[in-house]
């Protein structure tokens, strides 16, 4: 083992994956962190979403931003890609769940993990430098009335974010890491967290845990997607092993490390994949689990945008800026874009509830020709993002589906447990009407949803979940992958109940009590 080039290798550099990058390097471990997507500074992100090349990601074509979207049988899937995952693009709110998250689930009888993962939220928090929402902003006071409305103003509260504030537009040397951390710029409250931060206020990744990874000597490199993990010599990884990748358009391989351990933080999207195919070609041992226990936050995105004539500027503010709980096991935040980030408008349709497509699109017709002027002045809004309230619907309520090979695509769902994902919440269009009546708005829907009642989720988790042994989970309850040693996955394919509420402030909390249990390096 003294000749291996790395002591782990870090796939992935999302939330999970910073955090072990970050805590193994200050072990003394070696480490390398191998990421498919690019570096991005505040200069390289775009302005709007209309920017497709630098926005979305579809290398396939040439788009090399960080947004990416996957569209599978059962879900469309929102996720993020480049050196800082999901950070780069997600709406910076850090909610811990509600009790029944840690006592439901695979996980549930593992460990008392309310207790156990307190301090590590409370690291998480520190970290990510999370602070509570210090002003209101139009859509956060639409959805203030409208908890008045329906008695709900004291179930009301600004998020907690991972923004520095600060003074509007002033840079003052790292106010988080005594130094070590780089300067920091107030947020102007432009609204455009999730098209990437531009001016230097979002404590994304690459400012945090892996800026402070790569001072104590990781190794990141970028555009480089791995294709193969391999035991050397023992079957069980105990020699450690050979990680292969090419770059990300390419078919050939690029390069090959050799590592005692390796750590999945590919996000969902990556890992369960990626595991997949290894169990098929050279990692058999692991469970047959790979792929289960799939799940969403149970939510629903309706689009609203205002027709009114003197309309409030709905776009500034920070991405989410407030949350109203609904009841015990909901949630509706008001989500907002920057001005002229407007590709949405192209993927929408007015919705309509109905289990049978035929009806929806009837309905559908039906919602135009009752309202035909609210919807022409809806289809040619200008300003559309400064119109618009994208509302985020989440419930705890739990179900679960399995993400499986294709066999014409690479990856497909079939239904698990509890009811499908279902694209029709009651409680969130009944919402939705109330806060349209409010603005002079139509419920608009992803066309996904609307067409195929299959929801669009920014929250997919679970395929890689804790067990107590390899017949219920892939890994156990410190993250290790069951048939292999120094293997681990950190990341939301581990995340083993739904929480109900935004999750990487749990994927970055677990990480952290992971890489607790990983001892110096000696």
């Amino acid at each position: 083992m003294t000749n291996l080039e790395y002591d782990y290798v870090i796939i992935g550099s999302g939330f999970g994956g910073s955090v072990s990058a970050l805590r193994l390097s200050e072990k003394g471990y070696k480490v390398l962190v191998i990421e498919k997507g690019k570096w991005f500074k505040a200069k390289d992100f775009p302005k709007t979403n209309w920017n497709l090349k630098k926005w979305l990601w579809m290398p396939q074509v040439g788009l090399q931003g960080f947004f990416k979207m996957t569209f599978l049988n059962h879900v469309t899937v929102l996720s993020g890609v480049g050196v800082g995952g999901g950070s780069l693009t997600y709406a910076n709110t850090l909610p811990i769940p509600k009790e029944q998250f840690f006592k439901s689930g695979s996980w549930a009888t593992l460990n008392d993990w309310k207790t156990t993962l307190g301090p590590f939220y409370n690291t998480a928090y520190r970290m990510l430098g999370a602070e509570t929402t210090p002003k209101l902003d139009a859509s956060d006071l639409a959805i203030k009335q409208l908890a008045k409305e329906i008695g709900k103003e004291d179930h009301f509260e600004p998020s907690k974010v991972a923004v520095y504030f600060g003074e509007a537009g002033k840079t003052v040397k790292d106010p988080y890491f005594n130094g070590k951390g780089p300067d920091r710029t107030g947020c102007v409250h432009c609204g455009a967290c999730m098209t990437g931060c531009r001016y230097n206020s979002k404590n994304t990744l690459d400012k945090n845990y892996l800026y402070l990874a790569q001072q104590l000597g990781a190794k990141i490199i970028a555009e480089k997607e791995v294709v193969n993990v391999s035991p050397i010599g023992d079957k069980d990884g105990s020699d450690g092993y050979t990680i292969k990748y090419k770059s990300k358009l390419g078919k050939k391989l690029k390069g090959k490390v050799t590592a005692k351990g390796v750590i999945f933080s590919g996000g969902v999207m990556g890992t369960v994949p990626l595991l997949l195919e290894l169990k098929e070609k050279s990692l058999p041992n692991l469970s047959d689990k790979v792929g289960c226990n799939i799940r969403t936050n149970n939510e629903s995105l309706l689009v609203m945008t205002s027709t009114e004539k003197n309309h409030k500027d709905y776009s500034k503010g920070i991405a989410i800026g407030s949350v109203l709980h609904t009841d015990e096991n909901s949630h509706l935040e008001p989500v907002r874009y920057g001005e002229g980030s407007s590709f949405f408008r192209t993927l929408t349709i007015p919705t309509i509830h109905n289990k049978f497509v035929l009806f929806r699109l009837l309905g559908m017709f039906g919602i135009i020709l009752k309202q035909p002027l609210l919807f022409l002045k809806t289809l040619f809004a200008k300003n559309y993002a400064k119109r618009t309230t994208v509302l985020l619907f989440m419930q705890t309520l739990d179900s679960t589906l399995r993400i499986k090979k294709g066999s014409f695509t690479r990856m497909k769902t079939v239904t698990e447990e509890g009811r499908k994902p279902n694209a029709f919440i009651p409680e969130a269009l009944t919402l939705g009407k109330k806060f349209g009546k409010m603005i002079k708005a139509i419920p608009y829907a992803n066309f996904t949803d609307v067409l195929l009642g299959s929801p669009t989720t920014a929250h997919i988790l679970g395929g890689a979940v804790m067990g107590e042994d390899n017949s219920i989970g892939v890994i156990d309850k410190e993250c290790k992958v069951y048939g292999y040693k120094n293997m681990m996955v950190c990341d939301g394919s581990m995340i083993s109940a739904n929480p109900g509420v935004n999750p990487s402030l749990s994927i970055t909390a677990i990480s952290e009590y992971a890489m607790s249990k990983i001892p110096s390096k000696e």
